[in-house]
């Protein structure tokens, strides 16, 4: 505080530091030096993380931090984050329109709902490519991300059955209605494999979130961040950033874990299987997989305290759901999931 009030004084009133310093009553000598920063191991592994990830704010670098064995109260984190001047300009994103049509379903497990969407760029002398986007809503993996300087609507159909042959078919798919999501080739291909493709309304591309945040996170990290050569270097960099993304990242929506470490636990706990394409629709099934369902969210937010109500003028319908979700079942579904609980 001395040394503070001896350099304002050297400031504010224009006299030698000497006698700011017998002003104040503090040595010269302290005022003179100055102090080392607090904290240089981490200060420098925070700048290193940085450097590497230029658009990662303090809490994921400080998830990365504890992944290395440096854990310190989030204030502390913020102070040495600030005075780093590692703090970064939020982008704003570009607005997606578009769609029609049914209510979209909840993604409960994996493989239960996809998203579908474009992103575009350049590449060499200002020629755009278009890039493919599919992502799981549930477990918030990305599947595929294809780039090509043209995608139609049967060149989306082929890599959707590549798709179902190694995730399984998935119950329904979202997606705007741009020409491609909208040609024959698609209507054909959702007809033959019986999936539900559901298409959001007009100017609404906040009813396809998922895949919307997905798309601000490549661009904001990737897109704006790389300059490609040619396609080829494209398709590398971005199959690059594909994996880091499943398996390194840190997802706030999924407690700070990767796409990759969610998923198994998800698909123990929801009933779902890697590979299946059918599940099994028992009372019984239904009431374990309700059961682990409230299980399995608990951990993932504090203070969920689970509410009943009766849907409409039925005795035994209801509606059970906290913060993080809602289930639609019978009371006495509910009383059997409440005694195993």
């Amino acid at each position: 505080m001395r040394r503070a009030a001896a350099r304002k004084a050297m400031l504010d009133h224009d006299i030698s530091q000497r006698r700011a310093c017998r002003l104040v009553g503090v040595d010269p000598k302290t005022v003179r030096r100055d102090l080392p920063p607090d904290n240089p191991e981490v200060r420098q592994e925070m700048k290193a993380i940085a450097n590497k990830r230029q658009r990662f704010g303090y809490r994921r670098i400080g998830v990365l931090l504890e992944r290395k064995g440096i854990i310190m109260n989030h204030k502390k984190l913020y102070r040495l984050y600030t005075e780093e001047k590692l703090g970064i300009r939020r982008r704003r994103g570009r607005k997606r329109a578009r769609g029609a049509r049914t209510p979209m379903p909840v993604a409960l497990r994996p493989g239960e709902r996809w998203s579908l969407d474009f992103v575009s760029d350049t590449f060499g002398a200002a020629r755009k490519f278009r890039i493919l986007a599919v992502n799981d809503d549930c477990c918030r993996e990305n599947l595929c991300l294809m780039a090509d300087t043209s995608i139609s609507g049967a060149r989306v159909a082929r890599e959707l059955d590549a798709l179902v042959r190694i995730y399984g078919k998935p119950s329904c798919i979202v997606s705007d209605n741009g020409t491609e999501f909208t040609s024959r080739a698609i209507l054909k291909w959702a007809g033959d494999n019986k999936v539900d493709w559901h298409y959001i309304d007009p100017g609404k591309p906040q009813q396809n979130a998922f895949i919307e945040s997905f798309n601000g996170s490549l661009r904001d990290e990737k897109l704006n961040e790389e300059i490609f050569d040619t396609l080829d270097n494209a398709r590398r960099k971005l199959a690059l950033w594909r994996y880091d993304y499943n398996n390194v990242r840190p997802h706030s929506s999924l407690g700070n874990q990767t796409p990759a470490e969610a998923r198994p636990a998800l698909e123990q706990f929801q009933g779902s299987a890697h590979d299946a394409l059918a599940q099994n629709e028992t009372d019984e099934y239904e009431i374990q997989s309700r059961k682990l369902s409230l299980r399995m969210r608990e951990p993932w937010g504090a203070g969920h305290h689970l509410q009943l109500h009766t849907v409409g003028d039925s005795e035994d319908r209801c509606i059970v759901h906290s913060r993080a979700f809602f289930v639609a079942c019978s009371i006495s579904d509910f009383r059997r999931i409440a005694n195993l609980s």
